[in-house]
């Protein structure tokens, strides 16, 4: 078995390498692959329309439509309008890109060729988990809240977010921790809330969006009359809910014995014998000291956490692979599989979302793979939530 520092070296200079060899495919891509127009030039007019002092969201459009994002959207691709002027190539090599960028076709495509603002919160959401990684718990939930600002689906990783809070800080320490993220938020959208409030919240906040069964790649075998239904919308959450709380009861939380115990909310004393004046006990007279959680658990949690909502999302558009695209290795090597089934899985994966347009079969089996590697989460073992010393063993 390798020593820990030695894999830490092969791993650093494995990166280095993709990392060389992204510089050459992104740039051979960029010369001999046609760009693709789909949101580029409405990202333009949008931002355009800010820039010019626009700020009622209901007057913000492009040839798509209305904009739906919120400000950070807005922020950050007026940074990069300011950088490249708007034109098209100086946009197709930022430097994030380069960080994450792998061998995907589809990715690399949805980066490189489409510009979809699904780059820019996948980035900031991914940066978000480094801080907690290092256990930056204020700053990783600003960076969060920056990530939503610019996409909404950011927030299929608040559940498991807010259960690595409960368990990794103080209750006083969540609520300012939140407070924080949600005062970002604010301030980010302060010059559209200030102007036009509503038009801003129901534009760029819209959580009643249906997207067109054609460009569904995850549920295209379902029929469109089901697809549109709120009981198809409604049947989704709880399956959704379902499985956050079976992974949260039985895997997350399964070293504490349970989700209660594992954010403090057992008590044997008497006086604690309803949950609400737990509740209160916890929020008002909790001096515990903050868990050291260990990096592999805050990973597994996000990571699993956001996939089960990619499987529930009612719709996955061809860009939204890149939502969780970077995690999918981590989940594969995760699960009890063999390497053969791993990489099959992973292949398979990139084959569906490379079928254009998608079909019936394409996202059935989709779905199946999807399914399979879950049902492989599932049946993997429980790593120890907390940290251990390198040497005793010991919690730190």
């Amino acid at each position: 078995m390798e020593r820990p520092r030695k894999r830490d070296t092969n791993a650093a200079l494995a990166a280095a390498i993709v990392l060389v060899a992204e510089i050459f495919v992104l740039a051979a891509i960029i010369k001999y692959v046609p760009y693709t127009k789909i949101d580029w030039d409405a990202y333009m007019s949008q931002v355009e329309g800010f820039m010019e002092g626009e700020r009622n969201y209901a007057e913000l459009r492009g040839d798509t439509g209305p904009l739906v994002y919120p400000a950070g959207f807005l922020y950050s691709f007026s940074v990069i309008r300011f950088l490249t002027g708007g034109a098209l190539f100086p946009a197709q090599l930022p430097w994030w890109a380069l960080l994450l960028l792998s061998l995907s076709k589809r990715v690399h495509s949805i980066f490189v060729l489409r510009l979809f603002n699904d780059c820019v919160a996948v980035t900031l959401v991914h940066s978000a988990i480094a801080l907690l990684l290092y256990k930056h718990w204020y700053l990783g939930l600003i960076m969060f809240s920056g990530a939503v600002s610019v996409k909404m689906n950011v927030l299929l990783y608040a559940p498991p977010l807010l259960l690595l809070m409960l368990k990794g800080m103080s209750t006083k320490g969540v609520i300012l921790a939140s407070f924080s993220a949600a005062a970002f938020q604010v301030l980010l959208g302060f010059p559209f809330l200030v102007a036009y409030p509503f038009e801003y919240i129901l534009r760029s906040f819209n959580l009643g969006r249906v997207f067109i069964h054609f460009w569904s790649v995850n549920f295209k075998f379902v029929p469109e009359s089901i697809f549109v239904s709120k009981a198809f919308a409604i049947a989704l959450v709880v399956v959704h809910l379902l499985l956050l709380f079976f992974f949260a009861r039985c895997k997350w939380c399964r070293h504490e014995g349970g989700i209660l115990p594992a954010i403090g909310l057992k008590c044997d004393d008497s006086k604690c014998s309803t949950f609400l004046h737990k509740l209160f006990v916890k929020v008002w007279f909790d001096n515990s000291i903050p868990c050291n959680l260990d990096a592999e658990h805050i990973t597994t949690v996000m990571f699993v956490g956001n996939f089960i909502g990619i499987i529930c999302a009612r719709s996955l558009h061809y860009q939204f692979y890149s939502w969780y695209f970077y995690s999918l290795p981590f989940l594969l090597w995760k699960a009890p599989f063999p390497t053969p089934l791993r990489l099959l899985l992973f292949f398979g994966v990139e084959i569906c979302w490379n079928i254009y347009p998608s079909n019936a079969i394409s996202s059935f089996i989709l779905l199946l793979f999807h399914l399979i590697i879950l049902w492989g989460l599932w049946r993997a073992p429980s790593e120890y939530p907390y940290a251990r010393h390198e040497k005793t063993g010991k919690e730190v």
